[in-house]
């Protein structure tokens, strides 16, 4: 039977990247991601719900997450989810959830967009192993369509 473990998240980064160096020389990233989902209650009040993802990064993307991200960043990735069983001090059976990206789209700063970093038109797409689809061209008015 097929099986699927796939993540797709839009997010803002909690705080800046944490950087491991493996005596491998390879770099590892780790840092949080907020999704926020808003919606009306039942009395009519405006309520955010935000969740926070732990997102890891391998090589290359742990390099350009090191250069580029910043705490606030809007980043969309895509990874599948890994699951660490462990004992705590009192022996209690635990779990902790960490999403492994294996792509990364940089989105831009969350407010200031007047920093040096890449931003949506500019950033680097830091893909590996996916295939992307391209991106259509924009039509600025209905004038120019061929029908």
């Amino acid at each position: 039977m097929a099986s699927l473990n796939k993540v797709l998240l839009i997010g803002n980064l909690g705080s800046d990247p944490e950087i491991r160096t493996l005596p491998s020389g390879d770099k590892v990233a780790q840092f949080n991601i907020a999704t926020t989902e808003s919606y009306k209650n039942k009395l009519g009040e405006r309520v955010e719900d935000t969740e926070w993802h732990r997102i890891e990064l391998w090589g290359g993307l742990a390099g350009v997450a090191e250069q580029y991200l910043k705490k606030g960043d809007s980043v969309y990735i895509e990874g599948r989810i890994r699951t660490d069983k462990y004992t705590d001090s009192n022996g209690v059976e635990k779990f902790s959830f960490r999403i492994r990206g294996n792509s990364m789209q940089m989105l831009g700063k969350r407010s200031d967009s007047s920093s040096a970093a890449p931003s949506a038109g500019n950033a680097p797409a830091a893909n590996k192993g996916t295939n992307n689809p391209p991106v259509p061209e924009q039509i600025s008015d209905g004038d120019d369509l061929p029908f």
